[in-house]
């Protein structure tokens, strides 16, 4: 085990290397460039489909035979549709503005001192994240825009696909004249790598974790560089007086039912006390037809037949399932209240007509994001006009909700004088 360690240590120590020299020259690409490597890249997906898709196929095969739960099956999966969708992410992120060398403030001092605030590239990002292989584009491609080079840890169970997308990206990428080692992915499904990867940081600016609750709150004890991180996505919406019935019905169905496995899902229902006798039983119809298990409080079985009594422990759980938690409250108040003790900050909905309701409910929820009227479905990078996200962050520093090319950078001064001293 030791002499496996060490073989670890030596790869790594090679692969913080090659980022951080690509990081160093990515610095100094025009704009243009950048632009055609991108280009370069959504390319050389589209050409090699038929190839990721045989990849992805040998990652499929053995999640089933390991009997993988459906919905990180179809996390897993990558259809013409999705292969698609990472395509037009390239491109739309190759089209947003150039966010390195933004300036952010500018000001001038009484002594002369002209001070410019800048927007500059972190340098090495690592991502560690779970079953999604799209996330493999989504980073590199943003990484990318912002000046980055990025070290990629994917799962285990997408291991095929990852190492497959890195290779085309990064081949792609120097075509256009971006530095190998832009695009790295760590060669090895082991743990005790990880562990080891989240040490280094003499090379890796900043972390990302995306995926399960554990994984993060690893990566988050480990790791000796600061971490972006959302530990779950337990999402809330709350079905206010006067809501419309249908239109709660259809949002609620998107939320939890379009794709039960990804952190933006519904996973637990709040109904204001007087919509109870008209909403609930026309709420279980809709419920049993999608395959919903229902787990509610004693007002929702009462409404609810079938539905299973809930456990204080429903209502911090992101089941990321067909499995919804219910409760009555007696207003938005407690609703909010009730969002800010057992959610996540990640995204919460009011369903309600009721300015002022509305208006309560996003001044006070403690979330990334805060919908009226909408489903939590469109926190996501893509939805939000970025093409792609390198994460959601349900931090307070640096970044927090979907992020884009602009919350993969940081910062510095430019102060120009012309022989000014301090008094």
């Amino acid at each position: 085990m030791e002499a496996e360690l060490e073989k670890f240590r030596r790869e790594l120590e090679l692969i913080g290397e090659r980022a951080r020299r690509a990081a160093l020259a990515l610095g100094g690409v025009s704009p243009e460039d950048k632009v055609k490597a991108l280009e370069l890249m959504a390319r050389g997906l589209d050409g090699a489909r038929e190839e990721l898709k045989a990849a992805n196929r040998l990652d499929l095969e053995a999640a089933e035979r390991s009997g993988l739960p459906a919905p990180k099956i179809d996390r897993l999966t990558l259809t013409d549709a999705r292969i698609d969708a990472m395509i037009a992410g390239l491109r739309t992120v190759a089209a947003q503005r150039d966010p390195v060398g933004r300036v952010l403030e500018r000001r001038t001092r009484p002594n002369g001192l002209e001070i410019t605030k800048i927007a500059v590239p972190f340098g090495v990002v690592g991502i560690i994240y779970e079953s999604r292989p799209n996330v493999t584009v989504d980073a590199s491609g943003i990484a990318l825009k912002a000046g980055n080079a990025v070290i990629l840890r994917g799962g285990s169970d997408a291991f095929n696909s990852n190492r497959f997308l890195a290779g085309v990206l990064n081949r792609s990428a120097m075509a256009a004249g971006i530095p190998d080692g832009a695009v790295q992915l760590l060669p090895w499904t082991s743990r005790e790598a990880v562990k080891l990867m989240l040490k280094l940081d003499k090379y890796i600016d900043l972390v990302i974790p995306r995926g399960g609750e554990n994984l993060i709150r690893m990566v988050t004890s480990e790791a000796t560089m600061p971490v972006l991180k959302h530990y779950k996505g337990v999402c809330h919406l709350f079905v206010d007086k006067g809501a419309d019935i249908d239109a709660a019905l259809k949002i609620i169905v998107n939320a939890k039912c379009q794709r039960p496995g990804v952190c933006n899902a519904l996973e637990t229902l709040l109904v204001r006390r007087d919509m109870a006798a008209s909403f609930l039983p026309r709420f279980a119809e809709t419920m049993r037809a999608e395959h919903v298990e229902v787990r509610g409080d004693e007002t929702v079985r009462k409404f609810v037949p079938g539905a299973k009594p809930a456990t204080e422990d429903d209502y911090y759980a992101e089941y990321l399932d067909l499995i919804l938690a219910v409760r009555v409250v007696d207003d938005v108040k407690a609703a909010v209240e009730h969002i800010n003790f057992y959610g996540s900050h990640h995204s919460d909905g009011i369903l309600s007509p009721d300015a002022d309701d509305v208006k309560y409910f996003q001044t006070f929820v403690d979330s990334a994001v805060v919908y009226a009227n909408a489903s939590t479905r469109f926190t996501d990078g893509g939805e939000f006009g970025m093409g792609a996200e390198i994460g959601i962050s349900t931090d307070k520093l640096h970044a927090r909700g979907p992020m884009g090319v602009d919350e993969l950078t940081s910062y510095k001064y430019l102060v120009v004088g012309n022989g000014q001293i301090r008094e």
